[in-house]
């Protein structure tokens, strides 16, 4: 029986990542910081506790060797070197990274989208040839491209699939944009405003979608860079009405063009000045690739998790990873306000 190991297992990415090898006949060891598993995953898969941190420990999970060895949590030289110190007991290697390693061509990116015209423009749809940030110990995207150019560079001694995920999506999400229009229903704000015209669009990736590329990938070694994106990008504006159908209520969207029009309103984790969309043509001719489901059609799943880590607490307390990231999400006083009320 083919052994795949996979990094990170109890996260989002990596239950479902779990569920999808084990299902397609793998012998999966699911290792992650706390050892647990979830309740999805078939009775063979086996559990164990892993500190990434600790090379040691990580040689020890391997232990003679497997066929597929998945990390969905590496980050920087360091992950990398670890990886591939186990070359000689892996087979391949699948990897997650993200489309937060591209820049424009006046080399804008993630990392200078806070600065005056900052924020990149890319093409659209956006191919894995885009060039990307220099690698460095720096920032999220650095750290992405310096695993990703360690293992490349490796791939005769351990073939590497690099998947560059978009906005993630689905259950144990634990900064999910889903929340922004979950939590506003739930606080029965009837109107809502969005901005640049609702039109913005940033790539979402269903955590079933990758789990999907990751297994084909593990049936397919190679050492290669693919979009790991849905089918479709969904403007915001079409994001907030799905989400609106799936929780059966009704909301006025007010479209403004341009930037928001005042501070913390019409501002939500999509809507950005420039349009974020990944070609996924590479996915489906290297490895037959075919989403396993529709942005629409995942929603329900996601809705009911935040409802249920909503319930009777504080958001901030539930997702301080939110906070971080995009603090005052739900300022009511300042939207109500700006319409004057």
């Amino acid at each position: 029986m083919r052994r795949a190991v996979v990094i990170g297992a109890t996260g989002q990415i990596g239950r479902p990542a779990v569920n999808a090898l084990a299902r397609d006949g793998w012998e999966v060891t699911a290792a992650s910081y706390g050892g647990g598993r979830d309740e999805t995953w078939p009775a063979g898969v086996r559990a164990v506790r892993l500190d990434r941190e600790d090379g040691r420990a990580l040689a020890e999970v391997v232990g003679d060797g497997c066929d597929v060895l998945v990390d969905i949590i590496a980050y920087g030289t360091a992950h990398a070197r670890q990886l591939t110190s186990l070359a000689d007991r892996v087979g391949s290697a699948v990897v997650v990274s993200s489309v937060s390693v591209y820049v424009d061509g006046k080399g804008r990116g993630f990392d200078t989208q806070d600065q005056p015209d900052g924020f990149p423009q890319y093409p659209a749809p956006m191919p894995e040839t885009q060039p990307t940030v220099a690698p460095g110990e720096a920032t999220y995207s650095t750290r992405k491209v310096a695993l990703e150019r360690e293992l490349l560079a490796a791939g005769d001694r351990l073939p590497s699939t690099l998947l560059r995920a978009g906005a993630v999506h689905g259950p144990y999400c634990r900064s999910p944009r889903e929340l922004y229009f979950v939590k506003r229903n739930l606080d029965g704000r009837g109107r809502r405003v969005l901005a640049y015209g609702g039109e913005s669009r940033f790539h979402p990736s269903s955590v079933h979608n990758i789990a999907e590329m990751v297994r084909l990938s593990a049936a397919r070694p190679g050492s290669r860079v693919l979009n790991a994106c849905d089918a479709e990008a969904p403007t915001v504006a079409e994001i907030a009405e799905a989400i609106d159908a799936v929780m059966g209520v009704e909301n006025e969207t007010v479209l403004v063009d341009g930037p928001p029009p005042a501070p913390r309103v019409g501002e939500t984790p999509w809507s950005v000045p420039h349009s974020v969309i990944v070609d996924m043509s590479a996915a489906e001719r290297e490895l037959g690739y075919r989403p396993v489901v529709g942005y629409a059609d995942s929603l329900p799943e996601t809705v009911a998790w935040i409802e249920r880590r909503l319930a009777r607490r504080d958001w901030r307390e539930v997702y301080p990873k939110m906070v971080q990231a995009y603090g005052g999400l739900f300022d009511y006083a300042a939207e109500d306000a700006w319409f004057g009320g």
